[in-house]
């Protein structure tokens, strides 16, 4: 295993030894702009459950991701990328987002071979850490399982459209 795939490893582990965002919290107050929306997402194949709140604030600047929260049982990969992707969307703006969802999707579907483009891994941070589940596709679902919780939790909350 290179110095490379540990280090990725590591940050697996720890995410999942440590999550950020994991327990539900109350969210979404109108009075202020905010709006929440929900979503419990499984995995059928491994049993891996997600329940995934948002909290969406609308100003006059635009729409934000104001926080995210979580609760889940599974393995370590679906845990840790709930975590880095609690860490990535919080604070984004709706655009941000999409784009955080369609690169960390081109990982996934990249068989364990990264993406060339230095930008967009930068942008995933820790999320990089995933290129080496892309190689199983079993385990691709695992680490995409939070990833549609935000999506259904977005458009739960009338953020997006369904």
């Amino acid at each position: 295993m290179s110095a490379l795939e540990q280090m990725y490893q590591q940050v697996i582990l720890d995410h999942a030894k440590h999550p950020h965002g994991r327990g539900l919290v109350e969210a979404g107050d109108p009075a202020t702009g905010h709006r929440s929306g929900e979503s419990h997402q499984v995995n059928p194949t491994c049993g891996d459950e997600i329940t995934l709140r948002v909290d969406v604030r609308t100003d006059a600047e635009g729409t934000t991701v104001a926080g995210v929260s979580w609760e889940g049982q599974g393995c370590s990969i679906s845990q840790a990328s709930a975590s880095v992707m609690t860490e990535l969307v919080t604070g984004q703006d709706l655009a941000g987002i999409a784009r955080l969802d369609a690169v960390f999707h081109d990982l996934m579907a990249s068989r364990g071979k990264g993406l060339d483009d230095d930008e967009a891994l930068d942008a995933l941070g820790d999320a990089s850490a995933f290129t080496g589940v892309s190689q199983y596709p079993a385990r691709i679902k695992c680490a995409l399982l939070g990833w549609a919780a935000l999506k259904d939790s977005l458009a739960r909350s009338g953020a997006l459209a369904s």
